[in-house]
Parts: C-alpha cells; structure tokens; sequence
C-alpha cells in the first residue's frame, strides 16, 4: 500500500510538471541547490549525528509564458519536479534518503524587496536504513536507534524561504533557509518524524534564455481575463490506513465518505465548507477483540463496535486548481470521535521495564496521559494531498472527476495516509469584465 502511494505521489508529481508543452526558450529552468543544516532528534537514544548535507536537482518552468488563467492569478509562480538525495549525519545508523518532489514557488513582498520567494514541495522519500525492533524502554532506550522512520517509503515536504542575490540572463543566484519533514503517515509505527532546518545556497539556470529571467519581468505577460465565479459540491470515497499503536502494529483501512458545497473564483481558488464520516478498522477490531482498554473502562463500546469506531465532522477546504491540479487544504471539527480516548492512551503510551527482587524484570505498558493536547487534538483534525482532475479546471467542466491522495492528522499528528476518488459538479458561472 505504502509503495501504491508512493506511485501516485511520483505521477501526480509527473503530470503537474508536463500540463504544458512549452517551447519557448525562457519557460524551461534546470536549479541545483545545496544545503546544510541539523536534523533534530526525536527519542531517547537518538543516534548522535553530524552535519545534515542534501542535494536538490530541480526541473522547473517560470510558466510567464502559461497562458492558462491560474497562472496569471498566482502572478505566474515557477513549478516543477525535485529530486533529492539527502545524508542526515550517521550513514551507519540513519542512512540515507532519496526523495521526489513537486514544488511551486510564488514571489513574496515584491514592492518592497525583489528577489524574495517562498517554495513549497510535497512529495515521497525513499529510506536505505529504517528502524530497528530493539528492546525499548522509556528510561533505557538503546543508543543509535532512531524512532523517526519506521517504513522505507514516506511522505515529503520542503518549506523554504529564498532570497534571490544574483540575477542575470543567464541564471539566478539564491540563498534560502526552510524546513525538511519526513513522516509515513501513521501507516506504521514508531513514527516520530524527521525535521531538519536547513541553509542553502543555489543556482538557476535559464538555458538559452537571451535576458534576464525571473518573476519581476512584465514583459511576458500579456493576458488579462475577467473576473469570475461559479459554484460547485463534490463527493468523495476515500480508502486510507493506519495502525494503531506501537504494541499493535498491524494495518487496517479507514473508510471515509465526504461531500462539501463552496465556490471557485476566478478558475483558481476553490473554498467550501463540508461534512465526513469515517470508520476505523482497528476501532473496530479492537473493540470486536475486546481489547484491554475497552473491557477495563469502555465496556459499552462492545455493544456497538460499528458505532463507537466511527467519526464524523464538519470541515472548510481550501484549494489551488493548477489545471488538472489541486493542492487541498482542509481544517475540520470532531463533532463525534469516540474511540480516539482509546486511541490517545494507546498510542501516546511507552513500555517500562520493571525490576523485580528476584532479578527478573518484564515491560509493562503505561497508558498515556488524557492532557489539553488530547483535548484539542480530539476535536480539530486536518488534511493535505494532491489531487489530479481529469478534466482541466481551466475550461470551467460541468462534470470532472478526480484521485486524490492525501495525509490526515489530528491537530498536525498524522492519523492516516488515504487514496481517495470523487466527482464535481459546477454550476452557476458567472463572469466580470
């Protein structure tokens, strides 16, 4: 499953690179950067690392000549793909990291200080040396065991800040700084994360181009298009999985039905409130199994297992159409999540070893603690993806279709990795000069 979404990432990453063929000499970029910084640790026992080194290839295009619409919304924002090759200071025990990435960067305060950028990228890693199932115990952790990555595959995502200091016809000089974070999506655990903070220096090269290239220019852009808006709801069937604690690691689905009603300005921007309902197989399957927990203080749920393991909520979702592609956000409320106090103890717990007088020891499971951040976490839940539309947004369809796939967190902790399907229908296009 874990490589299933792996293919998608790399094909929604594929397909928002080539939505357009361009042929023009100033549209295509080719970026190499370098960057070093420190990767933090994330348990006890962490291995002890050394400087954090990552190079990044990028393939990108500065779409000033895109005459589709979102890019004249977005002041035409350079996208692309980047390829990563990352060593996070102890090959022996972290390994290294190969990852895949789509970007997009759009420049920031441009009346005040050019050459100013942010750039985001979401994509996949690839890991040559994960976890090891050591004895653990909460104040005898073994040394250089790393509890971050727990899976080969995992998600991606790269958040930098540059600053361009070099600009000419020929490339475009940068300094940047950012974050680097890597999770699986709670498809296994431990999964604690990787989160670097990273400088980096690097070099732009816009070949054959005759001057200089970056967003400042107004030359290239020539289109203007009207204002305009129209309505939309959506359906969707999501089919996701996760695990539920480190003590039982197995992966089960959680299905999930959405629909949401908003509007999409100006062919760009998609806003929009909605309702879901979920149903967690191992809820389910812990309270069917009369698990621990359950039977010692939940006994109820027992008579319901269907009921107790389900979710249901309202949410907003914001999104990006690039054409065929959607960069989503949505932020959501818990209206009822019942399991998840279950959940919380479970996953929120650790081992620890006991000593008895006869020299003999044994691990015993300490629940976690019901504190604010259950409490919060509990009700507010969030969710990022990509989504690929078959029909370009830029033509207005009536009817599209479109696969997603997203990670879902409680409050920014991952909950679950999901594949999911749906329709839009629109309606309702209007348009100002």
């Amino acid at each position: 499953m874990t490589r299933f979404f792996t293919f998608i990432f790399l094909l929604f990453s594929l397909c928002s690179y080539s939505q357009k063929d361009f042929t023009s000499s100033y549209s295509n970029f080719v970026n190499f950067e370098f960057a070093l910084g420190e990767t933090f640790p994330t348990n006890t026992g962490f291995p002890e690392l050394k400087l954090h080194k990552s190079l990044f290839l990028s393939l990108g295009k500065t779409n000033l000549d895109n005459t589709d619409e979102w890019a004249y919304r977005l002041r035409y924002p350079r996208t692309g793909l980047t390829i990563a090759l990352t060593d996070y200071g102890n090959p022996k025990y972290m390994g290294y990291s190969f990852s895949v990435l789509s970007f997009i960067e759009y420049d920031l305060l441009k009346s005040i200080l050019k050459g100013l950028s942010m750039q985001v990228g979401i994509g996949a890693s690839y890991y040559t040396y994960t976890y090891k199932n050591l004895p653990y115990a909460f104040n005898n952790a073994p040394e250089n065991n790393s509890r971050a990555v727990s899976t080969k595959v995992t998600w991606a995502y790269k958040m930098f800040l540059n600053y361009a200091f070099i600009k000419n016809k020929k490339a475009t000089w940068k300094a940047g700084i950012g974050i680097y974070h890597q999770s699986n999506g709670h498809t296994s655990l431990p999964n604690d994360g990787l989160n670097s903070v990273l400088a980096s220096v690097s070099m732009q090269n816009h070949y054959n181009s005759k001057k200089s290239i970056f967003n400042t220019d107004t030359d290239f852009i020539k289109n203007e298009y009207p204002k305009s808006s129209y309505y939309y709801f959506d359906f969707r069937y999501g089919q996701g999985v996760n695990v539920l604690s480190e003590e039982l690691n197995d992966r089960n689905g959680v299905y999930s039905v959405a629909g949401s009603f908003g509007k999409i300005i100006n062919k760009t921007f998609k806003i929009g409130i909605g309702f879901q309902y979920r149903i967690y197989g191992n809820y389910y399957n812990y309270i069917k199994d009369e698990g621990e927990l359950v039977v010692e203080e939940y006994a109820y749920f027992i008579d319901a297992p269907f009921k107790y393991a389900s979710n249901y909520g309202v949410f907003v979702t914001s999104e990006l159409l690039l054409g065929h592609i959607g960069i989503e956000v949505n932020i959501g409320y818990n209206l009822y999540k019942p399991f998840y106090e279950v959940d919380f103890q479970l996953h929120q717990g650790f081992n620890w070893e006991v000593f008895h007088d006869d020299g003999t020891s044994e691990f015993v499971y300490i629940l976690g603690e019901l504190d604010s951040s259950y409490e919060i976490k509990k009700i507010i839940s969030s969710r990022v993806g990509l989504k690929y539309y078959l029909f370009s947004n830029e033509k207005t369809p009536k009817n599209n279709v479109f696969i997603g796939a997203h990670i879902n967190t409680n409050l920014g902790q991952a909950d679950f990795t999901e594949l999911s399907f749906g329709y839009v229908h629109s309606f309702g296009i209007k348009t100002k000069n």
